[in-house]
């Protein structure tokens, strides 16, 4: 999109029966289980355009990408290993390191919320949810898998600080992305019937 794009009108939504059949089989993958071929530079330039089309009350842009190749995770996850164990259950905080540096790629979604503006910070922080599932589906529509996770290492000052963390900025998630070394296996769903509310 460029500046001359800016107020002109866009297409109007049309059926679709093939995105229907994506959202209705759409399955996050195990991120360990996510292997190489990944997104080349061209297709992440493309997801996360994609990604960041998103709701966005006050166009703040209240979010920032990280894009996290293989070695850059190597080197987190050596620095992270002391404070796995420093966790509750240090086994288990340790195996889940695994999950960072399996994928082919990865991309940190940090949620930097605009301090003192009208909009709600509730609302911003939505904003970088709804990209987080942005990017998924973006993943997906080239043909790869992907995962949205957080850990214990989004949640831990110090293992935050590793990652580039700023004041004020928390993790929403990382998006693991890659090709799934086998299918995903289909998982319960709600009852929506149950969850929903009709009022005329």
């Amino acid at each position: 999109m460029t500046d001359a794009d800016l107020g002109s009108p866009l297409p109007l939504p049309v059926p679709s029966a093939e995105m229907q059949d994506r959202l209705a089989r759409r399955r996050s993958a195990p991120a360990q289980a996510l292997t190489a071929p990944g997104p080349s530079r061209a297709e992440i330039e493309r997801i996360l355009l994609l990604g960041a089309r998103t709701p966005d009350h006050g166009k703040l842009f209240p979010w920032r990408f990280v894009a996290l190749g293989p070695a850059s995770r190597a080197k987190l996850a050596a620095a992270l290993i002391p404070l796995a164990e420093r966790q509750p259950d240090p086994g288990k905080a340790a195996k889940a390191l695994s999950r960072l540096t399996a994928p082919p790629l990865t991309i940190m979604v940090l949620s930097v919320p605009v301090s003192g503006h009208k909009v709600p910070e509730w609302e911003q922080r939505l904003s970088a949810g709804a990209v987080c599932m942005n990017l998924h589906h973006a993943a997906n529509a080239f043909g790869y898998a992907a995962s949205w996770i957080t850990d214990w290492y989004s949640y831990d000052p110090e293992a935050v600080a590793l990652f580039g963390v700023g004041a004020g900025e928390r993790v929403a998630g990382f998006i693991h992305i890659g090709t799934p070394a086998e299918p995903s296996l289909e998982r319960p769903r709600p009852d929506v019937a149950a969850l929903t509310t009709w009022r005329d």
